[in-house]
């Protein structure tokens, strides 16, 4: 049975979607299975007209969830004043149940990259990224998120595995941790490695939220497979798969769909939220 608790101060167990304003609609009309939300921070920074006044409308039914791209937690630069100040103004008047950011970097001196860049997993990128998830923590006032990434290369210089280095992070931090399961499938394709064996290590006591998006299948120059993390297309089976044996070993979890690109008609998006809240319920006790 869904969490459907009408609490709006935490995330419940049951699915949610990246909020389009093109759903809004739709969404207050007939939001189905869907229980909480989850915007772009950035999409939200300026001073207010219609983008806010929807938003308004939307946390008066909904849980919502901030999910930041733009920090740059793993760059090894500071963390810009400026952008970490209007997410602490974002955070403050709407109080969301949740806020999360990637384990990732986007910045190379003032110059900002459209991208979200993998790290290496060394001691020293540690202290760094535990640093700034530290000053974004005490800035903001409320306990982050950290989202794994989608990956397509390993560095040679790594010494910790992925899963032990967000674990620690964590622990040192105390942030909680943001598991994107599209993303274990994808870099454990691109990789080589088993997404089962990758849950079956992850530290799921953490994990506040579990993300599910759609990615497109390509080759690498040898004919491999290579998977791009797209956003945009339906959850592939494989992803659903392993969704399912995530949830035997967590329980219940907030569980988003995430569609960025090519955003289809809320019917679409309704039906995957809708197959979310049927993995829910195979292991609801």
């Amino acid at each position: 049975m869904l969490d459907a608790t009408p609490r709006r101060d935490r995330l419940p167990a049951a699915p949610g979607v990246g909020y389009k304003p093109r759903h809004f609609a739709a969404l207050l009309d007939d939001p189905g299975t869907v229980r909480w939300l989850e915007i772009h921070a950035e999409n939200y920074m300026g001073d207010g007209g219609r983008p806010h006044a929807q938003l308004r409308a939307l946390s008066e039914r909904f849980a919502l969830s901030v999910h930041g791209v733009g920090l740059s937690i793993g760059g090894e630069g500071p963390l810009d004043p400026d952008h970490l100040a209007r997410l602490k103004h974002l955070l403050g008047w709407l109080n969301p149940a949740s806020f999360s950011e990637h384990l990732a970097w986007s910045t190379h001196g003032a110059e900002y990259l459209n991208d979200l860049l993998p790290l290496p997993y060394t001691k020293a990128t540690l202290t760094r990224v535990a640093d700034h998830i530290d000053e974004v923590q005490e800035a903001v006032g409320r306990t982050m998120l950290l989202e794994n990434p989608s990956s397509y290369l390993a560095f040679s210089e790594s010494t910790w595995s992925e899963t032990d280095f967000l674990d620690e992070i964590a622990r040192r931090t105390g942030c909680g941790l943001l598991l994107d399961v599209n993303n274990v499938f994808v870099s454990a394709t691109n990789l080589g490695y088993s997404p089962q064996g990758y849950i079956d290590a992850y530290p799921l006591e953490r994990v506040g939220e579990i993300h599910l998006a759609g990615h497109h299948t390509d080759q690498d120059d040898h004919g491999a497979p290579l998977l791009i993390d797209s956003h945009g297309r339906e959850v592939a089976d494989p992803v659903w798969a392993l969704l399912d044996h995530t949830l035997a070993r967590s329980g219940p979890k907030p569980l988003l769909i995430e569609w960025d690109t090519d955003v289809p008609d809320w019917s679409v998006l309704a039906e995957e939220a809708a197959r979310a809240a049927r993995a829910l319920a195979r292991i609801a006790v």
